[in-house]
């Protein structure tokens, strides 16, 4: 994780510049280096408003930082072995294949070409629609520039915005009820969340959905639950809240996109602070699920929540196996599935404990952030510019882990699985 560290690094220090703020001025590290960090890990929380503080400079660093992210770093990486010619040992072709969401080795040069391709071309035709809206408000430069921003940081599920102008941390609040903005937003954030290996089986098998993999299959199952569940969820839970005063259909459309951002890309047609307590709870669950692995969101992850629902079902039914589309789960899977949700709950609980002594707000807020962080989900209830600077370093610890993933980080450290050398015997225990 070395190279993930040090890019963070480079881009900490270029945002300190004072060309990388409008002011001219230095801006302190610890600021730069979240800001750097959420931008990589692609989270979208924010300590300056993208609009307000940063230069042109600097938010084309951001941009590059949230690419980089969104493609994956082992993706990168591999890019870069391939053009030198340097051969990958099995170590690194595991951890591309943990990044990438494989599961089975292939070869690299097609992999990296398709992976390639497929992001530049749904980026190109998102920034296409988006300019279709933001060329005539903003101009021809500017609205295309506005246009690339938005399509890949919605892609790259970062949540990065520059609707500053019209506001500090407005977010896409202006475009609440213009549906080119909002769907092709959304469109871009669930094509960003499926995954590379969804993208792959539904490009060589289309409508033969009998040859989709499992994973393939679980993926499309439970994003289609969560959105159709989600949307109607904010629909009924918000009637009266967060979407009072708006038109029928712009409640329709909002509803929906409340229901697509909170899985872990960050961006906001109505803010936050103005939904029901019901409707953030609701919030608060979407983004710790979160999108597929190896996609560019983060979160706990569908298969996984995927994984532990059907064990726990299979184990009330007290079914010595967890199957699904008449296939099962190995124990590998469900042992690790077990593992991610254990240590996500630890280091999300740690993480409250920690803010909550550091800082005199409310104890919702701070779960919701750190949960947020942990998620690489990006939304706020508006406390992250108002954090101390150990609160800061914090968060970047856990979008970091959150981004990495802990799968992938704890392979990359400990490296080979070692076997013990006796087996133990075993012993029953209550539970429940």
């Amino acid at each position: 994780m070395a190279v993930v560290l040090f890019i963070a690094i480079i881009g900490s220090i270029l945002l300190c510049l004072p060309i990388a703020a409008k002011s001219g001025q230095w801006t302190p590290f610890v600021n730069a280096a979240f800001t750097s960090v959420s931008a990589l890990c692609v989270t979208g929380l924010v300590v300056y408003d993208t609009y307000a503080h940063w230069s042109l400079f600097g938010q084309i660093i951001i941009l590059i930082l949230i690419q980089i992210g969104g493609i994956g770093f082992m993706t990168i990486i591999t890019s870069f072995s391939l053009v030198i010619k340097r051969k990958m040992g099995l170590h690194e072709r595991q951890l591309l294949m943990e990044s990438s969401g494989l599961l089975h080795a292939t070869n690299l040069r097609s992999l990296i070409k398709r992976i390639t391709i497929f992001v530049l071309l749904i980026e190109f035709v998102g920034a296409a629609l988006l300019s279709l809206r933001f060329v005539p408000e903003f101009g021809w430069v500017q609205g295309i520039y506005y246009g690339i921003f938005h399509s890949i940081s919605a892609f790259c599920n970062a949540g990065f915005d520059l609707m500053g102008r019209f506001g500090q941390y407005r977010s896409l609040t202006t475009y609440v009820a213009d549906p080119l903005v909002t769907l092709t937003i959304s469109v871009l954030i669930i094509l960003g969340g499926l995954g590379f290996m969804v993208w792959d089986d539904i490009l060589r098998h289309g409508k033969k959905i009998r040859k989709y993999s499992l994973h393939t299959k679980i993926v499309l199952f439970m994003t289609s639950i969560l959105l159709f569940g989600g949307w109607l969820g904010f629909y009924l839970l918000e009637y009266r809240y967060g979407l009072k005063g708006l038109s029928e259909p712009t409640k329709i459309l909002s509803s929906f996109f409340l229901a697509v951002s909170p899985r872990t890309a960050g961006f906001s047609t109505i803010s936050l602070s103005h939904l029901s307590d019901s409707g953030q709870f609701l919030t608060m669950i979407l983004m710790n699920i979160g999108g597929a692995s190896g996609s560019t969101s983060g979160g706990l992850k569908v298969t996984t929540f995927a994984v532990l629902l059907f064990s726990a079902i299979s184990s009330a039914q007290r079914v010595p196996t967890t199957a699904v589309f008449k296939r099962r789960f190995d124990d590998e899977t469900v042992k690790q599935a077990s593992a991610l949700l254990t240590f996500y709950i630890i280091l999300g609980m740690s993480g409250t404990l920690i803010l909550s002594a550091l800082n005199s707000f409310r104890l919702e807020a701070i779960f919701f952030e750190v949960f947020s962080a942990l998620g690489t989900a990006g939304l706020t209830l508006g406390i992250t510019p108002q954090l101390d600077s150990l609160s800061k370093v914090v968060l970047i610890l856990f979008m970091f882990v959150g981004r990495v993933g802990w799968m992938m980080l704890i392979f990359s450290l400990l490296g080979k699985n070692q076997t013990p050398p006796i087996r133990r015997v075993s012993e029953k225990i209550l539970v429940g």
